[in-house]
């Protein structure tokens, strides 16, 4: 099946067959080596010194690493500044790898690395955003701040204000497909990797500089993860970097995979946030002026947080014009596990935010939230007229570049479109050219039947003191490409054989989202043959090179358009040939699901290929993609860093036992927007799952440390994830009808991380529930996630008892 229709995912079978071959399923030769790393049991001191003598002496043991043993870079970080593979001279982090074991086996190794003694000098850690500010913990960077029009002037001139603030916690990737890595030495000092990434390329850079070797002699392959979520975009460097010093080092295939609780314990996770606001509104709900301060936790290196936060701040506004705004954004160092990059990459959290502050606006005037949610939004544009072709080449990277309308009663009004010359900007000053959010959300409240179901609900609540349930609809407009602009680009190599099959390699990589399945759609599409003839093999750095992570949702879009642009090339060949041949016009050759139709002829696409191979065309070529329009400088705060944006709601109904917290989804109506899909079937897939992750971040996963800096929710018996009970009892999702503005892969939006913010329906849900506990004179206050306990105290708090305090 071609591109725009739906198709399993091309490893459905093997999924639950148990067939699908991951890293860690790679056959080893005989003489391969296990690594285990030795972590640190403190979270923040001098480490004056480690006693190693049981580790080498322990079975299995053929020898140990520690930082002065590497023969090159010490470095796994993503970013400038460095982060060492092993510790040197301080700790940061309980789990951070002080040693490196190799042994005979995993077990082996394992049990080995549990022998060592580090001597460290300890120093009080720095766990959380109130130590941070309160002991003045150095931050990354200097604060950033992003504004639109005046606040401080607009704030005190507003009817209205209030202020408030809101902790989100992290969040644990719990990817089913832990981190694993395999390194093969070659015969002339080059090594291949097999790794569970969303980042080859990056992987080959830093086995690398670990090595002192050219990028050439460093081949990364990687076939399919068993999930991702941003946790594989950079924190598989560790494991592959250790096993190719160690199969050079030893002449043999080193292999390395993390336990789950030393999974957890090493990798980073979600970013917390605390988010502080002052905002003033009128009578309506209106915002006119908002001062918002985001507080970041990046843990104890940089990592990815300096983009994570950028785009935080960048998602700020979701779906609402603020025309007097301003965003601040500190990141602070932590003795926590270095954070990175989550679906989403900070957009969820700064989300979070701004739904929280309407949410807050629309208690303090006893309105519907929903109205207060039309009063600010973004006025729908003409997104239906396809966007002018960009006439100037992609920008390269700027300076300093890291990575309203209002409701009365129950009837919507009708949406409104903005010609282009009266376009409203986002905080960061670009014009917002493709909005639907109304239409949409009109369409969702109609079909959800809000109107009706809040005001059932919250009579329904007057008369049931123990359980009461809730109701919200949120908005979702999330940016799409990467905000290191640079990194918005990919490359694609085609072959066609005689047979007249098709052979695909692409720069992304498959981990479970479909997006091998979609490119393939793409190459069927262009040669108009069945599916089953375009065979992906494994992302390969010798294949495609220079290739940037699978993450920004930019999977498709970019791999897509570069598949695309290869098979073209292949195509043109073919119809040039033809045309020549059979001694006709090249617009009378014609690719059709039945032949290729040639003039008043009719071939098979297997025979025009053979008779093109024995006339000496070439059947291979590179394909590649640049996105047009973006371009970004994250210092002044301007610029369009995204190309398009992708927009969605929810409806989600909630209850809550007054009693003892404990909460449940009852119901979630999604329409979410993917412009002309390109696998509707795998398209909704992601949007339940994006759902579902986002509403378990925001009601049920959490993340503890003790005093002493130790992760306590370190396993799957005390880190609680979704399973299938906690999905809603009624599951009803639907996809916008409509195209992308922007002329993408076949004006299909991506589809990656936008539903998870979906979920944040389920918190302002909560929110509306505990609210019916009270007389409206106190605001819930929801903290993320909002766990039966917070829901206790939030209910206590509306009923004033003393106990419901913080």
């Amino acid at each position: 099946m071609s591109a725009g229709k739906p198709s399993p995912h091309d490893s459905a079978a093997l999924h639950v067959t148990g067939r699908a071959r991951y890293t860690d399923d790679v056959p080893l030769p005989a003489d391969t080596v296990h690594l285990c790393f030795g972590l640190s049991p403190e979270a923040r001191g001098r480490l004056n010194g480690l006693d190693l003598a049981a580790v080498r002496a322990a079975p299995g043991v053929i020898d140990v690493l520690t930082a002065a043993d590497l023969p090159f870079a010490n470095d796994v970080s993503p970013a400038p500044a460095p982060e060492p593979l092993l510790a040197t001279d301080r700790v940061h982090f309980v789990g951070q790898p002080l040693f490196l074991v190799i042994a005979d086996s995993h077990l082996a190794a394992r049990r080995a690395a549990r022998l060592g003694t580090p001597e460290i000098s300890e120093d009080p850690p720095i766990l959380t955003i109130e130590d941070a500010l309160e002991r003045g913990a150095p931050e990354l960077e200097p604060p950033l701040t992003f504004a639109q029009g005046d606040a401080e002037a607009a704030l005190p001139r507003a009817p209205r204000r209030l202020q408030g603030s809101i902790h989100i916690g992290g969040q644990e990737h719990f990817y089913l497909e832990g981190q694993a890595a395999l390194a093969m030495p070659g015969d002339a000092g080059d090594v291949t990797v097999h790794c569970s990434t969303q980042h080859p390329s990056e992987i080959q850079h830093k086995v690398a500089g670990a090595l002192g070797l050219p990028y050439a002699l460093v081949r990364v392959e990687t076939r399919r993860m068993g999930g991702g979520f941003g946790g594989k975009e950079s924190q598989g460097n560790a494991l592959a970097v250790a096993c190719a010093i160690a199969a050079i080092r030893t002449g043999r295939p080193a292999r390395m995979r993390y336990d789950r609780d030393d999974d957890m314990v090493i990798t980073g996770k979600r970013h917390d946030f605390r988010i502080d606001y002052d905002v003033g509104y009128d009578d309506a709900g209106r915002i006119a002026a908002l001062d918002v301060v985001q507080y970041c936790r990046c843990g104890w290196s940089q990592d990815l947080s300096l983009p994570v936060a950028d785009r935080a701040m960048l998602h700020a506004d979701n779906a609402y014009h603020l025309p007097h705004v301003r965003i601040r954004s500190h990141r602070l160092v932590t003795n926590t596990q270095s954070a990175t990059a989550f679906r989403g990459f900070g957009g969820p959290q700064g989300m979070v935010g701004i739904e929280r502050i309407v949410d807050h606006v629309a208690h303090a005037l006893g309105r519907d939230p929903l109205k207060v949610r039309r009063a600010n939004y973004y006025r729908d544009s003409d997104a239906d007229a396809p966007a002018p072709e960009a006439d100037t080449p992609t920008p390269t990277d700027l300076p300093g570049d890291e990575a309203s309308r209002g409701m009365t009663g129950a009837v919507p009004e009708p949406a409104v479109h903005t010609p282009a010359t009266d376009l409203q900007t986002t905080p960061y000053h670009m014009p917002v050219e493709d909005c639907i959010i109304n239409a949409l959300t009109d369409r969702l409240a109609e079909t959800s039947d809000y109107v009706a179901r809040r005001a059932a609900i919250e009579a329904a609540n007057a008369g049931s003191p123990v359980l009461k349930r809730g109701i919200a609809l949120t908005p979702v407009k999330f940016g799409i490409s990467f905000t290191l602009t640079h990194l918005n680009q990919a490359g694609a190599l085609v072959h066609v054989y005689t047979d007249g099959s098709i052979h695909l390699n692409h720069g992304g990589t498959e981990m479970g989202q479909g997006l091998n399945t979609k490119v393939a759609q793409v190459a069927a599409r262009v040669f108009e043959q069945p599916l089953e003839a375009v065979r992906i093999t494994a992302t390969d750095t010798g294949k495609v090179p220079n290739t940037s992570a699978t993450a920004a949702s930019s999977g498709s879009d970019l791999n897509g358009m570069a598949c695309k642009a290869a098979c073209e090339t292949i195509r043109q060949r073919l119809v040039a040939f033809a045309a020549e041949r059979w001694q006709t016009e090249a617009a009378r050759v014609r690719f059709t699901p039945e032949g290729v139709e040639i003039g008043d002829e009719v071939l098979s696409f297997k025979d025009l290929v053979q008779a093109a191979y024995m006339a000496r065309v070439s059947l291979s070529a590179t394909g590649f993609y640049a996105t047009p329009k973006v371009v970004w400088d994250r210092r002044a705060g301007k610029g369009r860093p995204f190309y398009y944006f992708a927009y969605g709601a929810a409806v989600t109904e909630v209850a809550i036992d007054t009693l003892t917290g404990e909460n449940r989804i009852l119901r979630t109506d999604i329409l979410h927007d993917c412009g002309a899909s390109l696998n509707p079937a795998i398209d909704i897939g992601q949007i339940e799952g994006g759902y579902v992750q986002g509403a378990g971040w925001l009601t049920m996963e959490e993340l503890v440390w003790t005093p002493d800096g130790r992760l306590a929710t370190h396993a799957p018996s005390t880190y609680k994830i979704p399973a299938c009970a906690d999905r809603p009892r009624a599951f009803n999702v639907a996809l916008w009808d409509g195209e992308n503005r922007e002329r993408t892969i076949y004006r299909s939006k991506a589809v990656g991380e936008p539903p998870l913010m979906l979920g944040i329906s389920a918190l302002m849900a909560l929110s509306h529930a505990v609210s019916q506990c009270g007389d409206g004179s106190v605001y819930p206050a929801l903290d993320a996630p909002a766990t039966p306990e917070r829901i206790l105290r939030a209910v206590d708090r509306m009923r004033g008892e003393p106990w419901g305090a913080e």
